[in-house]
């Protein structure tokens, strides 16, 4: 998995693109939780749940029934976010589904249950650039963190900006015209 601080990232520039107008400011923080909350199921390892259970790390939390869940949650509180009940699904739905492509990218773990329960084969995608993150906080100081980091700017902080500078520089150009 990428580290907590890169998951938000590409949804959070989503949400910069798009601008305050669309993305207010409470959704824009219910955007970052969501797109980390399917790690909360990590706190299985210190309850014994095993690795490769639908419980597990990965597991249901880590599939589309999962984030079509959230994503009922948000058009539930979405008076709250300032955002239409529609809205605030379709972005929520978004960023769990960004984290799961995002561990979907990496080159460790069992793969994500992306389609449980209707399946509980784990999945990856071919192409796996991102360096899976250690599960200890602690190991991130070290040779190993670096060089996780380093893959994390390089295939998910760089592209989220990219994103946000495009958002920025187009606005910019309709300002002009």
């Amino acid at each position: 998995m990428p580290t907590i601080f890169s998951h938000p990232a590409p949804i959070l520039a989503l949400g910069v693109a798009l601008g305050r107008r669309r993305v207010s400011w409470p959704l824009l923080c219910a955007l970052a939780f969501f797109a980390v909350a399917p790690d909360l199921d990590a706190i299985g390892f210190y309850l014994g749940i095993p690795y490769a259970s639908w419980l597990g790390h990965r597991g249901f939390s880590h599939s589309l029934l999962f984030a079509a869940a959230c994503a009922l949650l948000g058009a539930g509180i979405a008076p709250w976010l300032k955002a239409s009940r529609i809205w605030a699904a379709m972005l929520i739905f978004l960023a769990v589904t960004s984290h799961i492509a995002l561990d979907a990218l990496t080159d460790g773990g069992l793969g994500v249950a992306v389609l449980w329960p209707f399946a509980e084969t784990r999945h990856f995608f071919p192409w796996r650039p991102i360096r899976v993150s250690p599960m200890n906080p602690a190991r991130l100081f070290s040779e190993r963190g670096v060089t996780v980091l380093y893959s994390e700017l390089l295939w998910v902080w760089l592209p989220s900006l990219a994103l946000v500078l495009a958002s920025r520089l187009l606005r910019i150009g309709r300002r002009k015209s």
